[in-house]
This record gives structure tokens, C-alpha cells and sequence, in this order.
């Protein structure tokens, strides 16, 4: 049994956290943090945990986070690099569901975050927490990135077409749609009910700060000396809760035959939160609402070269706190799938 500490656990991600882990079968939630919050029992904000989980939120102290075996920021972006160095230095393991530690330059992540980053020396030490490529230095690390929601279900899309050489990699283009949990637990007039049910809107067109994470991703899987991965991403909101559809489009740059279905059965056939959908698929948010499954279908329609990958997760497991938990386990020696068998709810 480990001990696990909660930083900034009064959003979205920081329930589905909470969910996940109070139902974890080696971990006791030993710490979570609230300034906001500080003395309120858990169970009093989520009243949904009554009887799962009886302590307190306190204030973020760093010497108390270090006795937890295992640390996660479930935090808006800059509080997680804020804290960190001193965490790192205790020797302190730690899952980061932030952007603060996913772009490995700089620069980049400092213009599309617009702030200085106040832990640069850390960043090139994370691991980036996408278990599908990164399975084995996960195991190791001591400070995992958690992928971005979009990132996740767009990159699970495309790696094995990548990996490949098999498509132009300046020719991406990746739509994709989120239900509004995604914009976090907070009072925004866009995001009121009379505001978001019976419309659908694309948003970030010029530019989203979670395309410099794909494109990283993406690039990160190619051959050495392929042309840089490109993408054109554009994201939409959905009059729904949770859920994200992404439609990826590639073009093939062969005109040999390719078995398109075999190569992404092959290539994520060791996965278990990878499901590849059978040929003329089209899956559905609601297939993976509450899980940590990401469900991919592949077409090419008319036979031609664009080749339309369908790729669904739930925003608030696989595309965060599951997949951060996915994570833990790998860094903790548990089963990979432990804590996350959850099937999807349906309706």
C-alpha cells in the first residue's frame, strides 16, 4: 500500500482523480490540498465520497507532500513548476496533470503559455506520460508529464501512420471536439448551460497551445531525418459534459496497397486501453464515457490516399486523471490496468 498526496484536487480532473483512487487497491489518499478549502472535509465538496474518503483539505506544505510515495498537481498551468524543485530534491515521485513539464522547449511552451517558467532545469528530466510510447522510461522516472486530453487522443491517432513513414507528415490535420468539462471547474459565461446546449462552435482556429504538444508527440515517433511532423488542429466544444472526438486526416504517400487495419491492430495490439475498432467502425464518446479506453477506427475512404482516423476518449480519464493513474502504476511496479478496469457507463 502507498501513499498518495492530491494537489489542487477541488477541479475536474482532481475528482476524477479522487474517483479513481479511492477505489485503487495499493493506494491510500493520505493528503489532498485546498487553499480555498482548508478544513473542509473531502466529502463535504464531493459528497459522493461520504464513507470513501474522511480527511481534510490542507494547505499545500512541500515537507508534508514529500512522506507521500507518489505526488499528483491537479493544477491550472505554472502551479506545479512553482513547487516542484524542492519535491524533486526530497526524492519525491511525482505525476504532473498540468502543461508545466509536456514541452520540452522552453521558449515554445513559455509564448503559447504566455509566462515565464519558473522550473526550466526540471523540464528536460520529465518523462512524458503517454505510456503507448513512453512505457519504459515511465517505469523509471520520478517526475512524469501527463499528456494533454487533445494530445492524447489525436497522437494515439496518428503514431502508428508516423511511426511508419506511411503518410505527409506537413499534411496533418486533426479535428476535434470536447464536451465542456474540459474547460475546467470554473464560472465562465461561455460555458453556462443557456450558452453551450444546442450549439456546437469551433474555437482556437489561430492557434492552441496544445499544438506545440502534438506536434512534439508526433515528431518525437518518426524515423531520424523524416520531415518534421506538421499539424493544422482545430478544436470544437460539444453540448455535452465529457468526451472528446477527434477526426485525424493523413495523406499516404504511396500508391502500393496498404492494410490499414492490420497495422493499427498490430501496433497497439499489447495495449490494453487501446482498442482498435473493427474496419467501418465509427466510435462514439459515449463507448468510453467514465473509462480510461481510447477506442480508434481507421478508414480510407473511396479507396484513395487520404487516410481518416476516428480516435474517442473520455477528457477526464485517458485524456487525464486515468491515464495519470496508468502512469502511477507503471512508476509504482503495480499491473499497468489496476484501479482502471472500469467499463464504460452506458447510457
Amino acid at each position: 500500500m502507498i501513499k498518495a498526496g492530491i494537489v489542487g484536487a477541488t477541479g475536474y480532473t482532481g475528482a476524477e482523480l479522487l474517483r479513481l483512487l479511492v477505489n485503487h487497491p495499493q493506494v491510500e489518499v493520505s493528503m489532498i490540498t485546498s487553499r480555498a478549502e482548508k478544513g473542509v472535509a473531502v466529502s463535504n465538496l464531493y459528497p459522493s465520497l461520504r464513507g470513501r474518503c474522511d480527511i481534510e483539505f490542507c494547505e499545500p506544505d512541500v515537507a508534508q507532500l514529500a512522506s507521500c510515495d507518489v505526488v499528483f498537481f491537479a493544477t491550472p498551468h505554472g502551479v506545479a513548476q512553482s513547487m516542484m524543485a524542492p519535491l524533486i530534491a526530497k526524492g519525491t515521485r511525482v505525476v504532473d496533470l498540468s502543461a508545466d513539464f509536456r514541452i520540452k522547449d522552453i521558449a515554445t511552451w513559455e509564448l503559447w503559455y504566455q509566462q515565464a517558467h519558473a522550473c526550466p532545469e526540471l523540464v528536460e528530466q520529465a518523462v512524458y506520460g503517454l505510456p503507448e510510447v513512453n512505457r519504459e522510461q515511465i517505469v523509471n522516472a520520478q517526475l512524469v508529464a501527463c499528456p494533454g486530453c487533445y494530445p492524447t487522443a489525436t497522437q494515439l491517432a496518428l503514431i502508428p501512420l508516423l511511426e511508419k513513414g506511411l503518410v505527409d507528415p506537413t499534411r496533418l490535420i486533426a479535428n476535434a471536439a470536447s464536451g465542456v468539462s474540459g474547460a475546467g471547474r470554473q464560472a465562465k459565461v461561455d460555458n453556462l448551460m443557456a450558452e453551450v446546449t444546442d450549439s456546437y462552435k469551433a474555437y482556437g482556429v489561430a492557434g492552441h497551445r496544445h499544438l506545440p504538444e502534438i506536434e512534439q508527440g508526433l515528431r518525437e515517433v518518426q524515423a531520424a531525418g523524416a520531415v518534421p511532423a506538421e499539424m493544422t488542429f482545430v478544436p470544437h466544444l460539444l453540448p455535452m459534459i465529457r468526451g472528446i472526438q477527434v477526426t485525424a486526416y493523413a495523406e499516404l504517400t504511396s500508391s502500393d496497397a496498404i492494410d490499414l487495419q492490420a497495422l493499427f491492430a498490430e501496433r497497439y495490439e499489447q495495449e490494453s486501453f487501446v482498442d482498435v475498432m473493427p474496419a467501418g467502425s465509427c466510435p462514439q464518446t459515449r463507448w468510453v464515457k467514465g473509462s480510461n479506453q481510447c477506442k480508434i477506427a481507421v478508414h480510407q475512404p473511396q479507396g484513395r490516399n487520404t487516410v481518416v482516423v476516428l480516435s474517442v476518449i473520455d477528457n477526464l480519464c485517458k485524456g487525464a486523471s486515468g491515464q495519470a493513474v496508468q502512469n502511477m502504476n507503471l512508476m509504482m511496479g503495480f499491473e499497468e490496468t489496476m484501479g482502471l478496469e472500469q467499463v464504460a457507463l452506458l447510457p
